[in-house]
C-alpha cells in the first residue's frame, strides 16, 4: 500500500501524463495530434468554475476588509506593482533581444510571407485604446459577466457586489452566508474537476508533440533559447530578489505551487490553475480578500510573461526582416505594450494576439512578420503562462505583507513543509478555512 501512495499524488498523476503524452506524440504522431479534446475539455471544466469561483472569493474577501479604504489602497498597491514588473519584464525581452539578436542574419521578406495563417490572431486584435479596453470591462448585463468568463467584468461586478453587502450589512448577512455556502461546494467541484487534471495534461503533450514536434523549431530555435534565458533570468533576478527582501525563498514557493505549475506547463494556460491558487495563497496566511482582489486582478494586469514575449518577438522581427529600430521607435514600441500586455487572457495563443495588436498600430514593423513565430508559439507559450502565473503568485504575497494581512509565521510553516502539503488540495482549502481571521 505504501508502494503505491506516490501514484495518489496529483503532482505525480499529472508528471505521468505528460510523460506518456510526449511518448503518444513522438511515437505515434497522427494518434497524438487528435488528442487536444482531452486538454480541451479539462480546460474548459476548469474554466466553467471561473467565474463563479472569483466572484464568491471576493465578495467573501471584500466583506473582510475593515473598510472602502483598504480596498483601495489595495487595488492601488497591486495595479503599481503589476505595472512596475511589466515595466522590468519588457525591458528583460528587450535587452536579451539586443544582447543575443535572435532574427540577425535571416534576411526574410516580408511581403513573401504566408499571412493567411494569421486571420485568427487578426480578428482578436483589435486595439481601441485605453477608453475602449475600460468600456470593455462594463459587461452588458449582470449575468452578462459570466457568461464569456472573463475576468475583469466578474471583478467589477464582485466589487459592487461586496460594496453593497458592507453598506447594509443586517440585511447582507444571510446572502453572505449563502455565498460563502456556494463557494465551498464550487470548490469541491473544482477538486473533482482536478482529477481529470492527467488526463488533461496527457492530451495537451500528446497533441504538441505530435502536432508539431521538434523539427518545426528549426532555425527558430535561437529565438526560443532567447526567451526561456530570458523569462528564466527574470524568475531568478527580479522575483527571487524580491521574495528574498519580503522574507521567503521563492524555490519554496515554487516547491509548494509545483502541481500548478505542472498543469501550466501542460496545458500552456494559466486559467485552470486560477481557482487552486487562490486556495493555496490563503492558506500561505494571506488574507482572503487581498487574494480575492489581486489574484484575479492580475490575470489581466500582470502578464509578465506576455511583456517580455512582446519586445522579443518584436525586435525579433525587426532583425529578420532589416527593419532598423530608433530609440524613439523603441521608446513608441514599449508604451503601446504597456497597454496591449494588459487584458490578454491567460491561454495558448494569447501571445500572438497581443503581438499582433501591437504591430497593427506601429507602422515601422510588418505585421506579416508574426508568420514566423506560429510554428513555435506553442513551444513559448509554456513559459509566457508559467512567468505570469509565478509573477501573480509572488505579487498576491507582496501586497499581502504591504497591508499587513499576511501572517508570516504560518507563510514560513507552510513553505517549510511544501513536500507534504502541495499535494493534497483539499487539505489546502481545509486548512485555508480554519486559519484565524480568514
Amino acid at each position: 500500500m505504501r508502494s503505491a501512495r506516490p501514484l495518489r499524488s496529483l503532482y505525480v498523476q499529472v508528471l505521468l501524463g505528460m510523460v506518456l503524452g510526449v511518448a503518444v506524440g513522438h511515437f505515434l504522431p497522427q494518434a497524438g495530434a487528435l488528442l487536444k479534446p482531452f486538454s480541451d475539455a479539462f480546460v474548459g471544466l476548469v474554466r466553467m468554475m471561473i467565474a463563479p469561483i472569483v466572484f464568491c472569493t471576493i465578495v467573501s474577501g471584500i466583506t473582510s476588509l475593515a473598510s472602502g479604504k483598504a480596498i483601495g489602497r489595495t487595488i492601488f498597491k497591486a495595479l503599481a506593482l503589476f505595472y512596475l514588473l511589466t515595466v522590468v519584464a519588457l525591458a528583460f525581452g528587450l535587452v536579451t533581444a539586443i544582447v543575443l539578436r535572435p532574427g540577425a542574419g535571416m534576411h526574410i521578406d516580408a511581403h513573401g510571407l504566408d499571412t493567411s495563417i494569421l486571420a485568427q490572431y487578426v480578428k482578436h486584435a483589435q486595439p481601441g485604446g485605453l477608453v475602449a479596453f475600460a468600456l470593455s470591462v462594463i459587461p452588458e448585463t449582470m449575468l452578462g459577466a459570466f457568461e464569456k468568463g472573463d475576468v475583469l467584468p466578474v471583478l467589477l461586478l464582485s466589487l459592487l457586489f461586496g460594496f453593497s453587502l458592507n453598506s447594509c450589512p443586517k440585511a447582507g448577512r444571510p446572502v453572505l452566508a449563502l455565498i460563502d455556502g456556494v463557494a465551498h461546494v464550487l470548490f469541491r467541484i473544482l477538486a473533482m474537476i482536478m482529477r481529470l487534471a492527467p488526463l488533461g495534461a496527457f492530451g495537451a503533450m500528446a497533441f504538441t508533440v505530435g502536432r508539431f514536434g521538434i523539427r518545426s523549431v528549426g532555425s527558430l530555435g535561437m529565438l526560443m533559447v532567447c526567451f526561456y534565458v530570458a523569462c528564466l533570468l527574470f524568475i531568478a533576478l527580479v522575483l527571487a530578489s524580491l521574495a528574498r527582501l519580503h522574507g521567503f525563498a521563492l524555490w519554496r514557493l515554487l516547491r509548494y505551487m509545483r502541481e500548478e505549475l505542472l498543469i501550466v506547463l501542460a496545458t500552456s494556460s494559466t486559467e485552470p490553475v486560477l481557482p487552486r491558487l487562490i486556495i493555496k495563497l490563503e492558506a500561505l496566511g494571506c488574507d482572503k480578500g487581498v487574494v480575492g482582489l489581486v489574484l484575479p486582478a492580475g490575470y489581466s494586469f500582470n502578464l509578465d510573461g506576455t511583456a517580455i514575449y512582446l519586445t522579443l518577438a518584436s525586435m525579433f522581427i525587426a532583425q529578420a526582416c532589416d527593419v532598423p529600430l530608433s530609440a524613439s521607435q523603441i521608446a513608441m514600441m514599449l508604451a503601446v505594450m504597456l497597454l496591449t500586455s494588459k487584458g490578454a487572457a491567460g491561454v495558448s495563443g494569447s501571445g500572438l494576439v497581443a503581438l499582433v495588436a501591437t504591430l497593427t498600430v506601429i507602422p515601422d514593423l510588418p505585421v506579416a512578420g508574426v508568420a514566423l513565430l506560429v510554428g513555435i508559439d506553442r513551444f513559448m507559450s509554456e513559459a509566457r503562462a508559467l512567468t505570469s502565473v509565478i509573477s501573480n503568485a509572488c505579487a498576491v504575497i507582496f501586497v499581502s505583507m504591504w497591508e499587513g494581512a499576511c501572517d508570516r509565521a504560518r507563510l514560513a510553516q507552510m513553505l517549510g513543509v511544501a513536500a507534504e502539503t502541495a499535494g493534497d488540495a483539499d487539505s489546502a482549502e481545509d486548512s485555508a478555512r480554519r486559519t484565524p481571521g480568514m
